[in-house]
């Protein structure tokens, strides 16, 4: 856009929500949202399934066990068309800031782990979904498509988003390095399972590949987390029956430059609160002098990357259908690119 601002603030949630209670975590979301605007934030952004909170019961136990969890879970999450969203969508316009939250997604009757940016205007810019859910998170979740793979462009600059392990997927990274991404969205969960076993699921590595996202893009990286407390491990009967398993703590927010470096203090790992950092797209410039993966720096003459972004649908009326084969003769690069 062509009013796009240079320069401006943005904070990075480190979080807990109210787990596995959305009116709750609504209101707690709006508190920060206020906050944020009144530090003079143009943009906010939440981590992973922050709406209800991350489903971490379905790494604690039994899929038999975990399903005590499945219908207030399910209850919980969000459907972009209720009036628990409007609360989102009128906090967004009555503070002024862009808004990008993390939430679990409520649609008939599946549920998807969704991000959306909402707009200054209190409109919904863009919302989307996590290609592949990761390992447990298929006994909860649905799969995206290579339209969720999209980037926006705001009157803040180009703002795309991915959530989790999506950052160590080459090929969905790099679709949206190909759209001239200028802000990324990372949203996470808290960095807290595992920890004497799983070093890939800790804070260190994730961080490291919002850091090299931010590197390899040339853009910068709003990394948003969530935090356990000492209720969630109480809900999840974590601190009896599985100590070893989830533990407090594990925030770890931050916002990285185009050039990898860290734009502010991280918080305790306990800690709640933002992390607020200057953006300054004129930064940008200088980093895609150097490297542009998708621009002079690519080379497709040897790899290239073919991206769908035609939704599948279960069910398809004749209309649609035939729609569908007009939008492939009219431009067939609408549904298939390479970038």
């Amino acid at each position: 856009m062509a009013n796009e601002l240079q320069t401006f603030k943005a904070a990075a949630v480190q979080a807990a929500p109210v787990y596995y209670d959305l009116k709750a975590s609504i209101k707690k979301a709006v508190g920060l949202i206020e906050e944020a605007s009144k530090k003079g934030c143009s943009l906010i952004a939440f981590g992973e399934a922050w709406l209800p909170g991350y489903p971490f019961h379905i790494w604690l136990g039994a899929p038999a066990w975990s399903m005590q969890f499945t219908v207030p879970y399910f209850d919980n999450s969000l459907d972009l068309k209720s009036e628990d969203f409007a609360v989102l969508l009128k906090a967004a316009v009555d503070n002024s800031i862009m808004v990008s939250m993390g939430y679990s997604e409520r649609c008939g009757g599946s549920l998807y782990l969704g991000q959306c940016l909402i707009g200054t205007d209190g409109k919904l810019i863009y919302a989307r979904r996590k290609l592949k859910p990761t390992h447990v998170e298929r006994t909860v979740y649905g799969e995206g498509y290579g339209s969720d793979l999209m980037v926006s462009d705001t009157g803040l600059g180009k703002v795309g988003m991915l959530c989790c392990w999506e950052h160590l997927q080459p090929l969905s990274k790099y679709t949206l390095y190909s759209q001239n991404e200028q802000i990324h969205i990372a949203g996470w969960p808290a960095f807290s399972l595992y920890r004497e076993n799983a070093y890939a699921l800790g804070k260190e590595v994730n961080m490291s590949a919002s850091r090299v996202y931010a590197v390899e893009g040339q853009c910068f990286v709003i990394a948003a987390s969530s935090v356990v407390t000492e209720g969630c491990l109480k809900m999840l009967h974590a601190e009896t029956m599985v100590p070893d398993l989830l533990s407090l703590g594990g925030g770890s927010a931050m916002i990285f430059g185009p050039d990898g470096c860290e734009l502010a203090d991280y918080l305790p790992e306990t800690a709640e609160g933002l992390i607020v950092a200057d953006i300054d797209l004129n930064l940008i410039k200088y980093a895609k002098t150097v490297a542009d993966p998708a621009g002079h720096y690519a080379k497709p003459e040897a790899t290239r990357l073919l991206w769908n972004k035609a939704p599948l649908h279960a069910v398809e009326t004749a209309e649609q259908k035939a729609d569908h084969v007009t939008n492939i003769e009219g431009d067939s690069d609408d549904d298939t690119g390479e970038a």
